[in-house]
């Protein structure tokens, strides 16, 4: 069974809450248990966290073990040198997720310092930029 990880960094815990134009209005928790419905052959584990150490320890913790991980950062995207070599150092293959298209939004959001040790990127596509990358795993 494909182990994948679902890494959500900060302020997506308020997902259905903020900015509903932007983010939707569904809970993050909401729309994982639909994945986990519809993906029963996958074992899919989600972790969230506001803290930039608390992401890059959960990437080194599952980061030789597990089939994949979805990450999105968030604000960490455009940031975060550390995050990106916490990337770089693991083996599980990473894909990054944005739920919107951040080509169309703040000029700062248009480069990403971890797309480049990433196995892709997927935006725009709201939450089902997940479903997306869990597909790419398969």
């Amino acid at each position: 069974m494909n182990k994948i990880l679902i890494l959500n960094g900060p302020n997506l815990n308020l997902l259905g809450v903020r900015e509903k134009g932007i983010y939707g209005n569904q809970s993050f928790e909401e729309y994982f248990e639909t994945l986990k419905s519809q993906y029963t052959q996958i074992d899919l584990t989600y972790f969230q966290h506001n803290g930039e150490g608390a992401i890059i320890d959960k990437l080194h913790e599952v980061g030789f073990d597990y089939d994949g991980i979805v990450l999105n950062a968030g604000a960490y995207t455009h940031t975060s040198i550390a995050i990106a070599d916490a990337i770089a150092a693991i083996n599980t293959p990473v894909v990054e997720v944005h739920i919107s298209n951040v080509h169309q939004r703040e000029e700062f959001r248009h480069h990403s310092y971890l797309s480049k040790n990433c196995k892709g990127v997927i935006l725009g596509f709201g939450l089902d930029s997940y479903r997306l990358a869990v597909e790419s795993f398969l």
